[in-house]
Parts: C-alpha cells; sequence; structure tokens
C-alpha cells in the first residue's frame, strides 16, 4: 500500500489486497457503533466492526447511563408522568440550543417511545422506580429520573415538567467506573453478537478508502500494521467526540483547554478529521457538555456566587447547566454559599457523588464577615444574600426561580465552599448529518458511503446539554446508520 499522510483518503487503486471485507464497516464499538452494527445486521447486511481498543464499550460503559426518551414512553407512564413529542420537542428546542437542529430534535422526539421499546425489546432493564432527588445521577437502580432541569427555572415554564432520563437498572454501580452505561451495552452487544456481528479489536481507523466520491473502505493499523478494509455497501463512523485532541479543541473549543475531558482519551477526533479530509461539513465544534464538581443536594441549599459577589443561576436546576453558566459565563468562578445546618442537611441526604462534598474553605458568624474573608468586594454578597433572604422568607426566588421547596433564608454560621476551576467537559460538535445519518459534504450533499452517528457527529445538542442526549441519539441515530450503510 502506498505511503500517504494520515489522514488523507486514499484512493481505492492504491490498495494492493483487501485484509478484511463487509456490507457495512463500523468504526468504533461504543453506544452509536453497536445500535448501527444490530440494525444493519437485520437489514441482512454482513457487518465488521472495527475497535480501536481490546474491547467493546467505548464511554458509554463507563457513563451513569442516561438515556434521553420521552414523548409517554412506557416507564414515564407506568411512574405516572404524562409527556408528548410536542412536550419534549419544545424543552429540548429550549435547553439545547441556541441553534438546536429543529429537524432532527422534530425526528428524534417522534421516534422516542418507539426508541425505548426497541432497547427493551433488545434486553436493556429498566426499573419502574422514580429518583426525585437533586443528584447528577441516581445513587440506586432507579429508572427515571430528571437530568435536564426540566422542572426547573427557566425550562418549567416553557413546557411541562416530564422526567426523560432513562437509567438501566444496575446493581453494584460505581459511579464513573461501572454505572447504568455498562448495563446499555452488554445487552445490546449480546444481540449483536446474536445477529453474527463480527468484530476487530486494536484496530485503529486512519483515513478513508475513496472511489471517486465514493467512500468504500478504511485504512485502519493493527499493531503497527497497515490494514485496508472493504466496505461494499457503506462505512460508519462511531468514533466518539475531539475532547482529547488537543489541537482541535484549542482550534474549535478553546474553554475546554486544560480541563480534564469528561470523557475517555480514545476520544481524539480522528474520524470528524477523516471525513474532513473528502470534504465533510462540520456543525457546534464550540459547543461543550460541562460536568460541575459540586454535589447537587449541597447546591440545591445554598446560593452559588461568581467572584463578583453575586448569584448567576438557580441552584436546583441541571448541574450541567450549572458548569455551563459556571464556565462558559462567570469565567470558572464560583463559591457556595450555605449556613450550617443546610450544609449538615445535604451532607446527610442520599448522593451518588459524595466525593463533590468538599469542607467549606471559609466560615463566619456573619455574612459581612465571610465576604471579607473571600476577598469578594465589599457590599456584594451582604446585598446578594440580602435579596436572597428577604423572598426565600416567602418560598420566593423572583431573581433566578428557584423552586419554593429549596428557598430558605441562610443563616448563622454561614460558610462558602471553594469551587472555582471545579470543571470539566467534552466536546458536542462534529460532522454535520442528515436524519438518516448521511455525512454531509460542504456543498450540502451526502458523502456517497459514509455515515456516522454519536459524539462524532453534531447531534441534538447544539449550545445546550441534558444528561442521556449523548446515549440517547448516539443510540437512536446509530440505528438510523446501520439502516443507511445497509442499503447503501
Amino acid at each position: 500500500m502506498a505511503e500517504a499522510t494520515p489522514i488523507r483518503p486514499l484512493s481505492v487503486d492504491q490498495v494492493q489486497a483487501w485484509d478484511h471485507e463487509a456490507d457495512v464497516v463500523i468504526a468504533g464499538y461504543g453506544i452509536a457503533g453497536v445500535s448501527a452494527a444490530i440494525e444493519a445486521a437485520r437489514a441482512g447486511a454482513d457487518v465488521l466492526v472495527l475497535e480501536r481498543t481490546s474491547g467493546w464499550g467505548g464511554a458509554a460503559a463507563l457513563a451513569g447511563g442516561f438515556i434521553y426518551l420521552g414523548g409517554g414512553t412506557p416507564l414515564q407512564q407506568a411512574l405516572g408522568f404524562e409527556d408528548s413529542p410536542e412536550n419534549m420537542k419544545a424543552f429540548m428546542m429550549a435547553a439545547l440550543g441556541p441553534g438546536a437542529d429543529e429537524e432532527k430534535i422534530t425526528d428524534y422526539c417522534n421516534g422516542s417511545v418507539e426508541h425505548y421499546n426497541w432497547l427493551v425489546d433488545n434486553g436493556v432493564p429498566f426499573k419502574e422506580s422514580f429518583y426525585g432527588q437533586p443528584g447528577w445521577e441516581t445513587p440506586y437502580d432507579d429508572g427515571l429520573m430528571y437530568s435536564g432541569g426540566e422542572n426547573a427555572a427557566p425550562f418549567n415554564t416553557v413546557a411541562t415538567p416530564a422526567p426523560r432520563g432513562h437509567v438501566p437498572q444496575m446493581t453494584g454501580k460505581r459511579t464513573g467506573e461501572k454505572g447504568g452505561g455498562y448495563m446499555l451495552m452488554k445487552p445490546l452487544v449480546e444481540t449483536a453478537e446474536e445477529l453474527g456481528v463480527r468484530h476487530e479489536y486494536d484496530m485503529r481507523v486512519q483515513r478513508l478508502i475513496v472511489d471517486g466520491n465514493q467512500v468504500v473502505g478504511i485504512v485502519a493499523k493493527h499493531y503497527g500494521k497497515e490494514l485496508a478494509i472493504r466496505a461494499r455497501t457503506g462505512v460508519v463512523l462511531a468514533t466518539g467526540s475531539f475532547a482529547y485532541n488537543k489541537e482541535m479543541v484549542q482550534a474549535f473549543a478553546p474553554q475546554l483547554i486544560g480541563k480534564p475531558g469528561a470523557s475517555i482519551e480514545e476520544h481524539d477526533g480522528k474520524s470528524i478529521q477523516m471525513a474532513q479530509a473528502i470534504g465533510a461539513d462540520l456543525a457546534h465544534m464550540d459547543a461543550t457538555e460541562v460536568a460541575f464538581f459540586g454535589d447537587p443536594q449541597l447546591m440545591a441549599r445554598g446560593i452559588l456566587v461568581n467572584a463578583r459577589g453575586q448569584r448567576y443561576v438557580n441552584e436546583d436546576t441541571y448541574p450541567g447547566r450549572i458548569g455551563q453558566e459556571t464556565l462558559l459565563r462567570n469565567g470558572n468562578q464560583a463559591y457556595l454559599v450555605i449556613d450550617e445546618a443546610a450544609y449538615e442537611e445535604g451532607c446527610a441526604a442520599d448522593s451518588s457523588t459524595p466525593f463533590f462534598r468538599f469542607q467549606p474553605k471559609w466560615v463566619a458568624e456573619t455574612v459581612e464577615e465571610l465576604e471579607s474573608d473571600m476577598g469578594l468586594p465589599a457590599g456584594t454578597l451582604q446585598a446578594t444574600v440580602e435579596v436572597y433572604n428577604r423572598h426565600a422568607a416567602n418560598g420566593e426566588d423572583p431573581v433566578l426561580g428557584k423552586k419554593a421547596e429549596w428557598c430558605k433564608p441562610i443563616g448563622s454560621p454561614v460558610a462558602a465552599l471553594d469551587l472555582r476551576n471545579f470543571t470539566a467537559g467534552f466536546t458536542l460538535g462534529g460532522l454535520r448529518t442528515t436524519i438518516n445519518s448521511e455525512v454531509l459534504h460542504v456543498s450540502g450533499e451526502p458523502i456517497p458511503g459514509l455515515f456516522a452517528a454519536g459524539r462524532c457527529t453534531s447531534g441534538v445538542c447544539a449550545g445546550g446539554y441534558a444528561s442521556g442526549t449523548s446515549l440517547g441519539d448516539g443510540s437512536f441515530y446509530g440505528r438510523r446508520a446501520g439502516i443507511s450503510a445497509a442499503k447503501g
């Protein structure tokens, strides 16, 4: 095989021999890849999955496992929550923008109930139990939870609140190590294997093989040896985000420079660059999810202030939104101001993230003293707490809309947790795709033979995020990619 730069496409006439062949070749064995594999195999295709690591799973297997579903799923109905595709769309368009893809979100919402049933039919278990406490995820095996701030301001005035974070039932979960995401992946991989899907592990995809403008295969390295893999009907890219590509982060999402990627190191953006090399279009490359290292049980009971001593977000909302507001609009500066009684109450509550319960850095008898110790501009924190307490005494928060149940005046002694620079994130932008998971050329036309899904694409999220949208649209549009690739 002729030498070439690693990312530029290889012309098919330079391929001397094919090392592997299949109808559909899929790069990546995470949630998008396995979903594509199942549907391509069911469509009658011979399917080969190329996985960079030594086993299936990807970032999905390490995730908490939220799958963002709604519109009236059987689980929502069983637990007494009403929802509709239109209501779900209203929330998603408001929460996932600006610039959210309305066609894709409409399509996703209309197909959400069917997708839930597809997951269940493929062995993914959901427990009929709702977890209603603030949290990054449920500490138990509950199947349903609010996962995007649907029941908090400002979104609870845009659409009727309905929980849409569907979590596969998992015993013995370990947050960040083995959670609901594992129990999402395991039955799907087993289904794929039963359907005859083949896999090759330790395969690093390098570049696409083209016949004119048609994608006909992939070049991959296996322990340093370059291999040519032929795709008779289609190639599916499902290799994850570019959160661990320093150059791409610097170019497209500089707000994440120096922040640990809330992802896996294999998310290096390689497949995005491979597609770019043949003219693929991109979308929302600056968009990021932001994890905030604060415990929601504590945040809801206090107030978050920035370096000016001012509140900037309702503390009872989705913690990912708190992370975005902190990093993107407040210079990554955050302090949690909370009184002793609320702190102790929060620490006693159940939580999936007790390791985010930090000791206060400053403790004082008065807000004035606390403000001085923290080095905030004189009078700023005092004014913030005075306004907050005045309304909280009536169970109200007209400034930011925190729900009444969390509105309690801040008393004494009072403390502050130093949460500056306590964020991490992963990228949301990627290849521009159609609702059939075709990768679009910069001309606006689909690139023949090339399909993609998951975090290497720009999915339903643009500016905002809700937990479960990555696994949700990764699996949903992974299915579409497999169907489209099987057709050729």
